[in-house]
């Protein structure tokens, strides 16, 4: 490997105590593009990287642009909690701008005033301990749809796909909180999603897929707009989609507040179109609404689904680990009622399996990039302003540095000594969940309930093993993302009498 120990070794003197962190020597004006269009998909390409280097951090240079990506939590801890303040913003890139209608969302905004405004109606009006508990019924509504859902499917034994399953609950729990409806079509009688819910899930997941897919015009951009890669195309189709169910809604609902027709607020459309500034205008345009429902609604739907069929199909091929978890239902909720979210703190081990699958299992293996707004040095590397620093989900919560048996599933890693609430957070970064610092998901008390309320129902209402025709269950990631290769299909049966799930 002569050629990796030259590039191992390469660095760009910034004084004689500073150098770059450790990457392959760019080509002049174009970087590193060259490889990274060879070497599909991108982040493979960087982990082999990254192994092949034997480093924690490196440099990446793509046209212009310095990319970090980073697996030490040491390192992850000073950018984001040490020199948060220099990596507080992001990237400019077609992608973004397109989603965010010109920047003017929240998690995809630049540092600066805007990005100050939208956090702020974030955290205060819309993601609030009072607003959480406002929302409370909407959410367990979805709950129950999600057993009514799976039962019809499996009342006598059945097969079920856990990814739709998964994926339609947490798109029927946002659009309830932000549309107060589960459905913008009939959906089905069983309680699942209708076309129109598919498509608009899909859309959702195109989007994340593709809204940081390092497109060659976000490094060269005087190549915007010939869509080289074709991201340009499939962006522009996803957004239409959202915004052909959306913006109608939203139209509607601001004309009926404008005509004094609606007067109370039901959801949080309603609370966005309510919040007035200093003189008693309206706070948000329009666009800022639309945008930023269509924000929320892509940084919702991913976690909580990938987490529970990746965590799920690692437990059936651990049966015993399912008993530990429906044990600890049993004890804590019993076999006459449905788990709530009261239940939550005391359901450690189904939250440790949570955990453990967001370890393991990133829905993306990067973060959302980080943007430095000046030159600074960390970890002893020279990081030059407008560098892009990338914490790779995957090379965090699979260190074998810190963590031992890092590719096995093993929940107890995660629970505490004494007993105590377990959280899905990690201040230490030692894995991805939420993030941390001035941008760290501000979702993260929604993002809780929903992903333990879906494993919960899941592993308390019904009993899961293989198809009858396999043994185990396939855990093969997908070449071109992390998510699974194939869906998880369980079979199924209820665990508990008819009278306890309701009238179906």
């Amino acid at each position: 490997m002569p050629f990796i120990k030259f590039i191992k070794h390469h660095s760009t003197e910034k004084s004689k105590n500073t150098r770059l962190p450790p990457g392959p020597t760019p080509w002049p004006i174009v970087g590193n593009l060259p490889e990274m269009l060879a070497n599909k998909p991108t982040f493979r390409w960087i982990q082999k990287l990254m192994n092949d280097l034997d480093t924690e951090i490196a440099c990446i240079r793509l046209g212009n642009v310095h990319v970090i990506p980073v697996t030490s939590p040491e390192i992850a801890r000073e950018f984001l909690i040490k020199h948060d303040a220099v990596f507080a913003s992001r990237p400019l890139n077609w992608s973004s701008e397109h989603v965010s209608s010109g920047y003017l969302t929240t998690a995809l905004v630049p540092f600066g005033e805007q990005w100050k405004k939208m956090k702020k109606v974030l955290r205060n009006d819309l993601l609030s301990p009072l607003r959480h508990q406002w929302l409370h019924d909407k959410r367990m509504e979805e709950a129950d749809n999600l057993v009514r859902y799976i039962y019809n499917q499996c009342k006598n034994g059945g097969l079920v796909n856990v990814r739709v399953a998964a994926q339609s609950y947490s798109g029927n729990v946002i659009r309830r909180l932000v549309f107060n409806k589960r459905y913008f079509g009939k959906g089905k009688e069983d309680g699942g999603p209708g076309f129109e819910e598919m498509e608009h899930v899909q859309a959702l997941f195109i989007v994340l897929k593709y809204i940081f897919a390092f497109s060659v015009s976000d490094y060269l951009p005087c190549l915007r707009g010939l869509d080289l890669d074709g991201h340009e195309k499939i962006m522009k189709n996803a957004v239409m989609i959202l915004k052909k169910y959306h913006d109608s809604i939203i139209e509607e609902r601001i004309q009926q507040w404008k005509k004094g027709e609606k007067k109370d607020e039901d959801d949080l459309l309603d609370v966005l179109i309510s919040l007035k500034d200093a003189d008693n205008n309206a706070l948000l345009t329009e666009e800022e609404i639309k945008s930023q429902i269509m924000e929320m609604m892509i940084a919702t739907v991913d976690n909580p689904s990938n987490a529970v069929e990746w965590g799920l199909a690692e437990m059936i091929n651990q049966p015993e680990l399912l008993q530990k978890a429906t044990e600890e239902l049993d004890n804590v909720v019993g076999k006459g009622r449905l788990v709530q979210e009261s239940d939550i703190p005391k359901l450690n081990y189904v939250k440790a399996c949570a955990k453990e699958a967001f370890r393991i299992h990133p829905i993306l293996d990067f973060n959302v990039p980080h943007v430095s707004m000046g030159d600074i040095v960390v970890a002893n590397y020279f990081i030059p302003k407008g560098s892009h620093v990338l914490l790779r989900r995957q090379g965090l919560g699979q260190n074998p540095r810190i963590w031992k048996e890092p590719l096995k599933f093993k929940p107890e890693r995660h629970l505490k000594s004494d007993g105590s609430n377990l959280v899905l957070t990690d201040p230490r970064l030692e894995m991805l969940s939420f993030s941390a610092g001035r941008r760290s998901c501000p979702g993260f008390v929604l993002g809780t309930a929903m992903t333990v309320m879906l494993f919960a129902r899941l592993l308390h209402c019904f009993t899961w093993n293989v198809s009858p025709n396999k043994s185990s269950i396939d855990l093969s990631e997908s070449e071109e993302d992390t998510k699974k290769a194939k869906p998880l299909v369980a079979f199924a049966k209820p665990r508990f009498p008819l009278e306890v799930y309701g009238t179906y």
